[in-house]
């Protein structure tokens, strides 16, 4: 399968490919994921998503594809909503820092692919260049939640591992990360060499089993927390009060 634009997302690309995204669904609920990759179950859209890909698609020079594909930024009357209105301020925010710009200039949206772990990868790049890997994020904060850093917490260092070894090469990785904050900050972000060495191991020993759950030959565990969990819930006998 040759993995284009338009169907980087789908269902198949997805049956045949494991992706970081979908690493993280399996790690989270084993039975949400495999219902997404079967199409019984769709994440919800959420606002800070779209808002993110209004930025990213800023940055390919595609925004007036993305403003015609998503007519639900826009008010009535026309206008863009306020949390594309701040996207905007963003844009406009992040121009005017030289550094930010110069690793946000790579090519655009590099797919590659690459056998690791027993299966197939696919990554998406958002900013490729000869020495570097830069993904762009738009946070609410870069403050650090749970007593990890943001970063670690949503796994921002497991999607540059992988890509990373996706690319194949020693190469330098980095986040560039810009807050919705008032006024809002910005960082280009680091992650090391031995950073991602650890994560890949760690990955390594998890791919077997998310492999067999993925292929059938294991069933899938729920979480028994997540929006799937909660949407498909049969109750099969009273719980006790002191739960």
């Amino acid at each position: 399968m040759i993995l284009t634009n338009e169907n980087y997302y789908s269902r198949e690309a997805n049956q045949k490919y494991m992706s970081v995204s979908q690493y993280k669904d399996f790690q989270k609920c084993e039975a949400m994921a495999l219902a997404t990759l079967r199409g019984e179950w769709s994440k919800p859209k959420t606002t800070a998503l779209l808002v993110g890909s209004y930025i990213d698609s800023w940055f390919e020079g595609t925004l007036d594809s993305f403003r015609a594909e998503h007519p639900e930024i826009f008010k009535k009357d026309g206008s863009l909503k306020a949390d594309f209105l701040q996207a905007e301020e963003l844009i406009e925010f992040v121009q005017k820092d030289p550094m930010f710009m110069r690793y946000m200039a790579g090519k655009k949206q590099i797919i590659l692919t690459a056998e690791l772990f027993g299966t197939k990868w696919k990554i998406k790049i958002d900013s490729y260049h000869p020495d570097k890997i830069v993904d762009l994020k738009v946070m609410r904060s870069m403050e650090r939640i749970m007593g990890k850093s943001f970063l670690e917490h949503w796994g921002y260092d497991l999607q540059l591992a992988i890509y990373a070894a996706v690319e194949g090469r020693d190469i330098a990785t980095y986040l560039a990360v810009v807050t919705k904050q008032d006024p809002p900050d910005k960082e280009i972000i680091s992650v090391p060499r031995w950073r991602r060495m650890e994560i890949l191991e760690d990955v390594k020993k998890n791919m077997p089993h998310i492999l067999d759950v993925k292929s059938g030959r294991v069933p899938p565990m729920r979480c028994g927390v997540c929006e799937y969990c909660r949407s498909t819930k049969m109750l099969t006998e009273p719980i006790d009060f002191e739960m």
